[in-house]
């Protein structure tokens, strides 16, 4: 895979875990979906610190898609 493909997948992993981070910030644990970790019927908890752990890795993907959207590097001779 070449650079600039890496680096639009990271930018769309990147949206996708921060709208994750937000739906776990604003549902309570009875609303999330099913196969969300943290799910838990009649909870009305909000996982706090899995919405933080989304969010962080989201940026660090839009982080590895800046690094890698820059111009390649040559080596001098």
């Amino acid at each position: 895979m070449n650079r600039r493909a890496l680096a639009s997948i990271a930018v769309v992993l990147g949206i996708a875990l921060i709208v994750i981070a937000i739906v776990y910030w604003v549902e309570p644990a009875k609303s999330l979906p099913s196969f969300f970790p943290g799910h838990q019927a009649g909870s009305a908890h909000h996982h706090v610190k899995h919405g933080i752990a989304s969010f962080l890795v989201g940026l660090a993907c839009f982080v590895f898609a800046w690094f890698n959207s820059g111009p390649k590097k040559t080596r001098a001779a």
